[in-house]
């Protein structure tokens, strides 16, 4: 049989993904089986995925496959296009990335009790199961895929379970993660109820009612929702994503969701094959409360890994407020516009993995330098850990959406979709969108001051703990993995016509038409709608940065010519500075706890005056706890206890409940 080559790269990238769960097995008497077999075939697979997600993309390829697995009459259907050639490509940076920088980073896990060989093991099960979701052409497949993937990141959240909290953390997320995997099963029911199938290609020709179509969106949105981690089924995101190894949190962070975001666009704008404007309100809504719930819990953390946790609850929401929008765009009949909010909802989706990736990989070179995640015992890490300093403003900088990096060009299109409200015919949505914007405006003042927090609490100033101040640079291989993920948050910020250029095959087989106006000013300039509306060049912003700073330093040289004495100021008498007297993340983040105050659960305790060892203790919870997952837990409680009484323990009683369920059986099949 001949297959195509990427096919055969796509095939080759699964293939190694379980070889690396084979050969981590010798890892339990053998540790460094892990480190020298097989997390390098972990990265070997990644380089596969990109090459063939690459490969679909630049060719705009459509392959199909059929694998004798699976049941007799129901075989295995792949297939590569263009969509999923796209997130098979993020999937495998990403990989690629954690392959480098894991063998450094699973060094220190060595010594621990947990199981090398379960890490190895599971890790590579989880990125097979995030690559065959991909490339899945049939339900069935898709569904077994996606419980591989499940399952597996469940073993590696509960990698650490010598502590409660991480095994709390992990029975939590496979709670969630299966009642939304039943959603997304029931939805995929609806459809192929309609379609006498399972396969995609059937799928697609299922003649759905308005009503049925509805069911089968909210299905999805349930279930791939869950799994994004928008508002409010976002609970254990934030639970599970920093209990997890670091190259494992920023495999889930930046793939795993994508992977959501992957399922949701393939049912909702490939297989259900209708829009409703009604659809798009709903995405608008949920988008924008998950980008400001996210962006405010996370302006409230002291724990690094959980800060960047609930940063991508708000990351997700800006990409389905952008999803949103190309479904609203495509109901009211403007399908160019689409194309541009699509296209700004997949740049941010491969930018938020990107920068997520390597913000939770710049998180976990610090937790192994210093073995701390509070930013309130961090500290003057740029003077110990220079490169691991650099490469984390740069991911800083990019999810704070600031010119030239990545993050400015996503939001930057998903602003430029949500300007052409004016073009719409309905008043009510030419209202509610520039309200969505004006959300979206102050989600990204709120994630810039996040990350000045961020970085100035951890790597500026002065150590505040005897950990921090021993730190030290982390092996090569982490810097490298930094690294890469750095240089792609810049290559993407600065040449945005030419990654635009490979998401229009995409754009074209999904909503049906591009952006082919996007570089028409040239390669310097993107013009999403037109040179008229809207411009920006990349490069000409950096040329403007590099002579403001020549500017600035030959300012500076010129102040030296003469030579000034240089001494600690005058400090009225008092105690030279000790870390203490630093700003506290606490304290930073207190005039954003105090207007928003209403949207916490705050738990404030200040020291009393009788106190002979004052202490200030701050504690702030998720009303979504208290809102809807603490009743809904009483009542499953209220309803298993009613169902014990059923349990009598005499056989007559079940007899005869055997017999009425029997009869009530009949009855409706009659």
């Amino acid at each position: 049989m001949n297959m195509h080559p990427a096919l055969s790269l796509a095939l080759l990238a699964l293939t190694l993904a379980l070889a690396s769960a084979l050969v981590a097995l010798p890892a339990a008497r053998w540790p460094r089986a892990l480190r020298w077999a097989s997390l390098p075939l972990l990265g070997l697979s990644g380089v596969a995925a990109s090459s063939a997600g690459l490969w679909a993309l630049v060719e705009g390829l459509d392959l199909g496959l059929v694998l004798p697995l699976g049941l007799p009459w129901l075989p295995w259907h792949l297939q590569l296009d263009a969509l999923a050639g796209f997130f098979l490509a993020l999937i495998g940076i990403l990989v690629t990335a954690a392959g480098i920088y894991g063998p450094a980073y699973v060094r220190g896990l060595e010594n621990g009790r947990e199981s090398l060989a379960a890490l190895g093991g599971f890790s590579g099960l989880f990125v097979a199961g995030m690559l065959l979701v991909v490339l899945a052409a049939d339900a069935f497949v898709f569904m077994v895929a996606w419980e591989l993937m499940s399952l597996a990141s469940y073993f590696l959240v509960a990698f650490h379970h010598d502590n409660p909290a991480n095994r709390r953390a992990a029975f939590l997320y496979l709670l969630m993660a299966h009642v939304g995997g039943l959603a997304i099963l029931l939805g995929f029911g609806v459809l192929a109820a309609f379609a006498g199938g399972f396969e995609f290609t059937l799928l697609r020709e299922a003649a759905l009612s308005t009503s049925w179509a509805s069911l089968c969106f909210a299905l999805v949105l349930l279930g791939f929702g869950m799994k994004a981690g928008l508002v409010p089924l976002h609970a254990w995101l934030p639970e599970a994503h920093p209990v997890a190894p670091s190259h494992i949190s920023a495999l889930m962070s930046g793939a795993m969701l994508k992977v959501a975001v992957y399922g949701f666009v393939r049912v909702v704008f490939d297989l259900i094959g209708q829009f409703h404007w009604q659809w798009g309100v709903v995405m608008l809504a949920v988008g924008s409360l998950s980008a400001l719930t996210g962006v405010l819990f996370a302006m409230m953390q002291s724990d690094l890994k959980r800060l960047l946790a609930y940063s991508s609850v708000e990351n997700l929401g800006i990409i389905f407020i952008a999803l949103g929008l190309a479904v609203l765009f495509m109901a009211t009949g403007h399908p160019t516009l689409a194309a541009l909010a699509f296209v700004a909802a997949l740049y941010h989706a491969i930018n938020h993995a990107l920068f997520k990736g390597l913000l939770f990989l710049g998180a976990g070179a610090v937790l192994h330098s210093t073995h701390e995640r509070d930013l309130e015992q961090m500290g003057g890490l740029l003077r110990r850990m220079p490169w691991t300093g650099l490469f984390f403003l740069i991911g800083c900088v990019a999810i704070s959406a600031l010119p030239p990096l990545n993050g400015f060009v996503s939001e930057w299109l998903t602003f430029q979709a949500a300007l052409q409200a004016w073009q719409l015919d309905s008043g009510v949505l030419r209202s509610l969108i520039p309200i969505v914007s004006a959300v979206l405006a102050l989600t990204g003042a709120l994630v810039a001051a996040t990350f000045v927090k961020v970085y100035g609490v951890a790597f500026l100033g002065q150590a505040r703990s005897r950990h921090v101040r021993r730190a030290r640079v982390v092996p090569l291989g982490m810097r490298w993995g930094q690294g890469l993920l750095a240089l792609f948050c810049v290559l993407l910020g600065v040449l945005p016509t030419q990654v635009i250029a490979l998401l229009d095959p995409v754009a074209v087989a999904v909503v049906g038409t591009g952006l082919p106006q996007a570089a028409a000013g040239g390669w310097l300039w993107l013009t999403p709608v037109s040179a008229e509306t809207a411009s920006y060049s990349a490069p000409l912003s950096i040329l403007l940065l590099a002579l403001i700073a020549g500017a600035a330093i030959l300012w500076a040289r010129r102040g030296r010519v003469r030579r000034v004495r240089r001494c600690d100021p005058w400090d009225c008498g008092l105690t030279p500075p000790t870390p203490r007297m630093q700003y506290s993340a606490a304290a930073f983040a207190q005039p954003i706890r105090r207007v928003f105050a209403l949207a916490f659960a705050i738990d404030e305790r200040k020291p009393a005056a009788t106190d002979t060892r004052p202490r200030y203790r701050l504690r702030i919870a998720d009303r979504a706890w208290s809102l809807l997952y603490v009743p809904l837990a009483q009542a499953v409680e209220s309803a298993a206890r009613r169902v014990v009484l059923l349990q009598s323990g005499n056989v007559r009683v079940y007899l005869g409940w055997t017999l009425a369920t029997l009869l009530v059986l009949l009855w409706i099949i009659s």
